[in-house]
């Protein structure tokens, strides 16, 4: 179980880590199409020509998926030891908005996985979504516009970035405790920096949908 654990918060370390550079690059649709379509472009000549184009994002997402992969394997494994460890539930009753966070990690997690592979096929290679034609190559600020004009598009999004919200507050709570990084001294500043990143990468990423769907990019 320890193992399991280690395995979570370290791929969780990784991800977070992914997550806050992320949210980073999105705002800088915030900038103009110039600066954003310049760090599309970026990221895929990064490395030549020592490597070929878009081959480091490429070792990127793979390293990503993996991550993805064993963090959930082990949140599974995880999750069926402590149910056949003790399957009658506990009767005292803990901190609402913990317990809320810590229920919602099972069906926010599947929801996230879902948000993952339609993000991928959506935003990264433009297979759904999109009219025939309509998204282009490296034209990251005319793809986000064309894409979040949609409002079930920008709500299915935001809604995916309230589940990662609860998800990070909770996952980095869990994974300070299985660092070893929490005490009795340091518990309450712990919980607050765990809640600010997770508002703050809710209020990054949610903020783009919501700005072309008001029409604040055109």
């Amino acid at each position: 179980m320890i193992g399991k654990k280690i395995v979570m918060a370290v791929t969780g370390v990784v991800l977070i880590g992914f997550v806050i550079a992320h949210m980073l690059g999105n705002l800088k649709i915030f900038s103009g199409p110039d600066e954003i379509n310049t760090y599309s472009r970026f990221l895929r000549e990064i490395g030549t020509p020592e490597l070929a184009y878009g081959e480091l994002l490429w070792v990127v997402r793979i390293v990503l998926l993996i991550c993805v992969a064993l963090h959930i394997t082990a949140a599974a494994q995880l999750t069926r030891m402590s149910q056949a460890a003790r399957p009658v539930g506990y009767s005292v009753k803990r901190e609402v908005e913990t317990t809320f966070a810590a229920r919602m990690m099972r069906w926010g997690g599947v929801l996230l996985v879902v948000f993952i592979i339609f993000h991928l096929l959506h935003l990264t290679a433009g297979v759904v979504g999109f009219q025939p034609g309509q998204f282009k190559h490296l034209a990251a600020y005319q793809n986000v516009v064309a894409a979040f004009t949609l409002w079930p598009v920008a709500l299915f999004y935001v809604v995916a970035m309230g589940a990662l919200c609860l998800h990070l507050y909770h996952g980095i709570w869990s994974m300070l405790q299985t660092l070893g990084w929490s005490t009795a001294r340091n518990q309450r500043q712990l919980k607050i920096v765990a809640r600010v990143i997770a508002i703050v990468v809710f209020v990054g990423f949610s903020s783009v949908p919501v700005s072309v769907w008001a029409g604040w990019f055109r």
